[in-house]
């Protein structure tokens, strides 16, 4: 039952467009490097498929080989091919000729981009580690993952894919579109993180917005000072809500229903564009710019935050990973001080997303790195009950300023602040 199980997909193919759409030719051609690598053919099956809305139809073929198999689809529509080649080692180890098949249909393929995957499977004596194993890149050539036991649901919602798993770890994980979002084991680097270095900065929070966040981690979070009168909530998503009310209580801890909460499903951009109000802190709790939150990672959205803040207001969001990552945290950081005249880069270890993340408090006047630790901790105690200050796992008075001491492959990433001295930049 060991075997190994290579996957390659494959983009830009530049090779004859006949190999993506006769059976014939795609079978011919498969059998033969099937036989080139050593394995044994002992069936097979190929399908054609006509022609759509004008496009050529693809084919789909399998062989079936005493090692296990080798499967292929084209998409000459996309000058694309998903490959599938997996071998058992029972007799001998024919992981070679796996490698040697799978390379030979690629190299055939001329694809102009590829993508690869490697799983060994099925243990000798049974999986030494039980569960589903999911993985999710950091950038192209870097991946994480995490095993899963239980899929509790999924579903796709007017937006977006959305998952909700548990682990002995993590315990109930949130999932959208295939990236992590929360879990009920970790969020607190991630919530505190976000919340607390801006909400104690500021003076005097009356009025917070948080545009996403529909898990209820931040509203959480954002509550616990005693000075906001009201935090209003909008996630384009309701049924992100709606699960978090049902399944993710942990997290958020009834926030949701919390008076001062006002909680909206819509557009952040929209609201932003007809709403009066002011706002002392806005947050931007959203998935990574290449999802549906891109527009929302944008010079002119963060310029309608930026008319949208009381004077002293600050704007938080996060920006990846700045090792994994640096050209999107550049630019990010770039676009924030093209509006505000301070954007202050803080960081910390997250283990859901996999890495050391950036964020970044930008503001016209609001700067965090000025509060001792005396004065953290004298808002916290003014702001916070004694149960609140107990409930902090990640965030304390003397961590605050120490988010802000980047390290200097990061800090260079990011523009100065206008009003930066030299002591502290």
């Amino acid at each position: 039952m060991q075997g190994l199980h290579l996957t390659a997909d494959l983009y830009q193919c530049a090779c004859s467009p006949k190999l993506l759409i006769d059976a014939k030719e795609l079978a011919d051609f498969c059998r033969q490097q099937t036989l080139d690598a050593g394995l044994t053919i002992v069936g097979e099956e190929w399908q054609a498929f006509p022609e759509f809305e004008g496009q050529p139809g693809g084919v789909t073929g399998m062989l079936l080989l005493a090692e296990s198999h080798l499967a292929i689809h084209t998409w000459p529509e996309r000058d694309g091919v998903t490959l599938d080649v997996y071998v058992c080692n029972f007799m001998q180890d024919n992981s070679g000729k796996a490698q040697a098949l799978i390379d030979g249909l690629e190299a055939a393929f001329k694809p102009g981009q590829s993508q690869r995957n490697r799983i060994w499977r099925g243990d000798a004596d049974g999986p030494a580690q039980g569960g589903e194993l999911l993985t999710e890149n950091l950038n192209d050539d870097a991946l994480y993952g995490f095993r899963f036991a239980e899929r509790l649901l999924q579903r796709d919602t007017a937006f977006q894919r959305l998952e909700l798993l548990r682990s002995a770890t993590l315990g109930k994980t949130l999932r959208l579109d295939g990236c992590l979002m929360t879990s009920e084991a970790d969020e607190f680097f991630y919530h505190e993180g976000l919340i607390h270095p801006a909400a104690v900065a500021h003076p005097d929070p009356r009025h917070a917005l948080i545009v996403g966040g529909g898990d209820g981690g931040a509203l959480e979070e954002l509550l616990k000072h005693n000075s906001l009168e009201r935090v209003t909530l909008v996630d384009l998503d309701g049924e992100v809500i709606e699960v978090a009310r049902q399944h993710l209580q942990s997290i958020h801890k009834g926030a949701f229903d919390d008076p001062r909460a006002d909680i909206r499903v819509g557009d952040g951009s929209d609201f932003l564009a007809s709403t009066q109000d002011r706002f002392d802190l806005i947050y931007l709790d959203l998935t990574d710019p290449e999802t549906p939150a891109g527009p929302l990672y944008t010079p002119a959205f963060f310029e309608s935050c930026r008319q949208a803040l009381k004077p002293g207001g600050a704007l938080v969001l996060h920006l990846g990973s700045p090792f994994h990552e640096p050209d999107q945290v550049a630019a990010l950081g770039a676009d924030l001080a093209k509006v505000f005249a301070q954007v202050h880069g803080y960081g910390l270890h997250i283990p859901l997303y996999g890495s050391y993340w950036g964020l970044a408090i930008a503001s016209d006047e609001l700067d965090p790195r000025t509060l001792s630790g005396a004065q953290v901790q004298k808002r916290l105690a003014q702001r916070f009950t004694s149960d609140q200050q107990d409930s902090l796992q990640f965030y304390n008075a003397e961590l605050h300023g120490a988010l802000f001491a980047l390290p200097t492959f990061y800090r260079r990433l990011l523009p100065a602040p206008q009003s930066c001295l030299e002591e502290v930049c």
